[in-house]
């Protein structure tokens, strides 16, 4: 299968690790085979090289020149409207119900394991009662 994410210029990545961890940025320009020079003015992180080790490739990216100025990246990230498509991702879906996870109290797990045995009872019984139907008609 062939590689459909590069680090390239306009590539949209997720900041994994360092001063600016869990946001956004644009690749701007490649330093070396180890950094990169992002920017993400939509997101707060300051124009600032970074290594591509701490980075994540997104599968977002955005056209603008060879170390495009501050205003030239954020005017690109609005008109693609990276922030609502970023959003929108099951990976950054993902990451908000791990960081509301780790936020919870035992009284908040408690209330979830009693709704989640609530839903499974409500399933299980409209499950059953179609299984009861369908061998009533003969075809289970």
């Amino acid at each position: 299968m062939p590689f459909k994410k590069f680090v390239e210029i306009g590539r949209v990545v997720y900041l994994a690790d360092g001063p600016a961890k869990g946001n956004i940025a644009a690749i701007v320009n490649v330093i070396d085979q180890n950094r990169v020079l992002i920017d993400g003015p939509t997101s707060g992180v300051l124009r600032q090289a970074y290594p591509i080790k701490q980075v994540h490739l997104t599968p977002l990216k955005v056209n603008f020149p060879f170390d495009a100025p501050t205003k030239v990246v954020r005017k690109e990230l609005n008109g693609a409207k990276v922030d609502e498509k970023w959003a929108a991702s099951s990976w950054a879906k993902r990451l908000e119900n791990k960081a509301k996870r780790a936020t919870m109290t035992d009284f908040d797990r408690f209330k979830l394991r009693k709704a989640k045995s609530q839903r499974n009872r409500i399933v299980t019984v409209a499950i059953n009662k179609k299984k009861k139907e369908l061998r009533k008609a003969g075809k289970l």
